[in-house]
């Protein structure tokens, strides 16, 4: 059975990113508190969920990515880009 994953074996775009904004936020933002944040959105996602869309072992919605770049101040370009 053929999954969609992206060249380099992940099921997202923008996990790699996601954790590295998301460390560079001040004050620090832990998964849970971001997972917190989601929550305000109408986001339901926990710690848990958050950790595995950061190492790339799950997928993304449009609507999460909508919200962590809400959450991030920035666009969903830049979430998606592979530097």
């Amino acid at each position: 059975m053929y999954k969609n994953k992206s060249t380099n074996g992940k099921n997202n775009l923008c996990g790699k990113n996601l954790y590295l904004l998301r460390k560079k936020l001040t004050p620090k933002v832990s998964q849970r508190a971001f997972a917190d944040k989601l929550q305000l959105k109408g986001i339901d996602l926990d710690k848990n969920a958050i950790q595995r869309i950061e190492c790339g072992k799950r997928f993304v919605t449009d609507i999460e990515l909508k919200a962590f770049a809400q959450i991030l101040n920035i666009t969903t370009d830049e979430l998606l880009n592979e530097k």
